[in-house]
């Protein structure tokens, strides 16, 4: 009876050798499967490779020269083999070599073994090298719309296999996720950031902050304006929760400015969308203009110059993979050339 994958129950690679362990039988030279006890049957990796080889190359010459050595030594090998697997796996003449009737089984169970250890092999040196494996990111909304997008194309340009996740919200929840370990990376300001992960961080970069007003408001046809100008005016502001709420409310206070009328919403569209339709001015960093240029607003620079310092954070305690690692690299040096252009944007390092 020929050997059939049913008799296979387990098969396990320990090192460099692939142990195959038989249900209640095992083969004899002529292919009978005969009731014992479990066989455990010991094959190297060189003897599946060399199996393979002969089997593509149709003889132990051309097998050889695929492998990269002798033909004697294959055919050691090989012969080592099928005293391993107690059944001729090829038919030897004088003019060619062909699978036995067993080979014939067992040759598509050792090519798939093969298959699977090469492609497990290249997924590990992928791994190890930052080229496989995913990365999780928590970051502000500002830095997920703006930073994180041309960073991610650019990394996935050199590493196709990486996947990278977005983990996008506000500063209390990118510190929360960060502290929990349940991302590989923050980008949040220093002041969000836990204790235990501040000896990791690494400078991005910095946003400052400017005045941004309906086109027709007399502040923003200044060259830049003082936060003391703000005194007395409509204010549209961040809610409390925001990383931009706290610079902007102790700017105000230095300056000595109380605003007449507050308003205040948690999304950025909300907050320039209040200011579009002429409800007040607000004051934003950098990386969020972008993201209120729908509104038609225009921005002026704001004296003296406050600014949001960008980290890029991983908690010690949590090892980086190879591949977070890698996209680390690329956030930290990647947008100085391709966000160059950002107004009121400053970046720490460049390609």
């Amino acid at each position: 009876m020929p050997l059939t994958r049913r008799d296979v129950v387990r098969t396990t690679v320990f090192g460099d050798h692939l142990t195959c362990i038989y249900h209640q039988s095992r083969i004899n030279r002529c292919g009978t499967l005969m009731d014992a006890e479990a066989d455990v049957l010991d094959l190297g990796v060189h003897h599946l490779r060399a199996l393979v080889a002969v089997a593509d190359a149709g003889g132990f010459t051309a097998a050889a020269a695929q492998l990269g050595t002798t033909q004697s030594a294959v055919s050691r090998v090989v012969a080592e083999a099928e005293r391993r697997l107690r059944t001729p796996v090829f038919v030897r003449t004088t003019r060619r070599v062909r699978p036995s009737e067993q080979g014939r089984a067992l040759l598509p169970l050792v090519r798939r073994l093969v298959d699977d250890l090469d492609a497990g092999l290249h997924h590990l040196e992928g791994y190890l090298a930052g080229t496989r494996g995913s990365v999780t990111v928590a970051a502000l909304p500002s830095v997920a719309a703006i930073l994180l997008p041309p960073v991610i194309a650019a990394h996935r340009a050199r590493h196709p296999d990486v996947e990278v996740r977005v983990a996008d919200g506000l500063a209390d929840t990118v510190a929360e996720l960060l502290a929990r370990g349940e991302v590989d990376l923050a980008v949040t300001v220093a002041a969000a950031v836990p204790t235990s992960a501040r000896s990791a961080g690494a400078a991005l970069g910095r946003d400052r902050f400017v005045l941004a007003a309906h086109p027709d408001h007399p502040l923003v046809v200044r060259s830049s304006v003082p936060w003391s100008a703000l005194d007395g005016e409509s204010l549209v502001v961040f809610g409390p929760r925001s990383s931009i709420r706290g610079p902007v409310d102790r700017a105000l206070h230095d300056a000595g400015a109380v605003p007449a009328v507050v308003h205040e919403a948690q999304n950025v569209a909300a907050v320039a969308g209040m200011v579009g339709a002429g409800l007040g001015v607000t004051v934003v960093p950098g990386l969020v203009l972008p993201l209120i240029a729908f509104a038609g607003l225009r921005s002026v620079p704001l004296t003296p110059t406050v600014e949001r310092h960008l980290l890029l954070h991983r908690d010690p305690a949590r090892p980086a993979a190879p591949a977070v690692a890698a996209f680390a690299e690329t956030l930290a040096t990647a947008p100085g050339t391709l966000l160059a252009d950002l107004p009121a944007v400053s970046w720490t390092r460049s390609q």
